[in-house]
């Protein structure tokens, strides 16, 4: 419990000090290089439970491949002041990503650098995106964003073929806890054509919470260094939630920014990959997550019962997870 104390206003390091099994912990990179043509995510991570081991998931978004390179705890080390991981060769930090994994299915060199970067801002009252939840010991998943946006220097080579990441664009999140949720949505994108720099992450889930569940949700839309935060915590409403065929539509009504909004999402499925989810005993939850989903943003002021546009934009090479999506994932109150 300690350790828990300890890390809930620093949100980017590792969480597993002294924690209690099941436990797992994930970091997100997404790389997008400046051309587009070349969509990945890199995912390092632990778990604790009955099959402890390391791990680093690479999805290709463009050919939706997707690879699960094990690792033994001993060739795992996190810092305790920072985020600084090693796996086996491979280093990950908030600033920089160094690959290199030699195995029959996939071989990778990576020497990535990160410049700028707008981690979601931590205070004691609301340390991070989670709000003051990241207080509660014993909720099931954590959540964690640690760059909004920012630029990518250097190159990744698989496989033998060799590609320049300068000037492309990456994001970094992460997740821990005892086990993902039973259903949940997750979309982000920080590639809107008209507006570089600006960033939508959501996420909406069933959550356990003593001995009932509710529906729980965080969004924020980072825009001209300003970050607008619909999230249960605040107060604010899913006025609409529809998942048709690989359309989602998503409407949310919230104060935040000092007034009252309105932020409406479309997102449109893309081609998806599998990537392996933690459940309370094992690695086994298959999840389908596409790199090439798109989004269409509306956020707009409410006064006096008008909207006032404040922004709209289409976001490509959007990140998109639909899993199990319940009836009360998208009823709930």
């Amino acid at each position: 419990m300690r350790w828990f104390w300890r890390t809930v206003l620093n949100p980017d390091r590792y969480h597993g000090f002294g924690a209690k099994r099941p436990f797992f912990e994930g970091w997100y990179y997404k790389l997008i290089d400046a051309t587009t043509q070349h969509k990945y995510a890199i995912i390092p991570g632990v778990f604790l439970s009955e099959d402890p081991h390391a791990f680093i998931q690479v999805l290709d978004g463009t050919t939706k491949e997707a690879f699960y390179h094990r690792y033994s705890l001993k060739q795992f080390w996190a810092a305790e002041d920072r985020f600084e991981v090693h796996i086996g060769a491979n280093r990950f930090t908030q600033q920089s990503l160094s690959l290199l994994i030699n195995q029959p299915e996939q071989k990778i060199e990576a020497n990535l650098q990160f410049g700028g970067g707008q981690p979601w801002p931590v205070s004691v009252a609301s340390p991070g995106i989670m709000g003051w939840y990241a207080w509660v010991p014993t909720m099931e998943c954590y959540h964690g964003v640690l760059s909004f946006d920012h630029t990518i220097y250097g190159t990744i080579t698989i496989d033998g073929t060799v590609m320049d990441f300068t000037n492309g664009r990456g994001y970094i999140e992460k997740d821990w806890g005892q086990s993902f949720p039973s259903a949940w949505i997750w979309l982000q994108t920080n590639h809107f054509e008209e507006s570089p720099g600006t960033c939508l992450t959501a996420s909406i889930a069933m959550i356990p919470w003593q001995f009932t569940r509710f529906r729980g949700f965080i969004v924020g839309l980072w825009h001209e260094d300003m970050l607008y935060r619909f999230a249960t915590y605040t107060g604010a409403k899913t006025e609409l939630l529809a998942v048709e065929g690989n359309q989602i539509h998503w409407i949310l009504d919230g104060k935040t920014a000092g007034a009252k909004h309105r932020l409406e999402i479309r997102a449109s499925r893309g081609r998806e990959g599998i990537l392996a989810g933690p459940s309370r005993v094992d690695m086994g939850v298959r999840v389908a997550e596409s790199l090439t989903a798109t989004a269409t943003v509306r956020l707009s002021r409410v006064e006096a019962g008008r909207e006032v546009l404040v922004f709209a934009g289409n976001g490509r090479f959007a990140g998109l997870e639909v899993h199990n999506v319940e009836e009360e994932l998208l009823t709930a109150k």
